[in-house]
């Protein structure tokens, strides 16, 4: 396969709700072409999961 299939299989994961799948993918998109928007795209959802923010739940 080549990296933008699975950048799309990724996207489409996401999509889907399956962050873990869509992550997955990236990472494969990322190995054959670390330049491409995957890394990116991995990247933003893995900031998207981590984000943790205190106050807004705790005022």
């Amino acid at each position: 396969m080549t990296a933008d299939e699975y950048y799309r299989l990724g996207n489409e994961s996401r999509k889907q709700g399956k962050y873990g799948e869509a992550i997955s993918y990236y990472m494969q998109a990322e190995e054959l072409d670390p330049d491409g928007p995957a890394a990116t795209a991995r990247q933003m959802l893995e900031d998207i999961l981590n984000f943790y923010c205190k106050d807004m739940y705790n005022p």
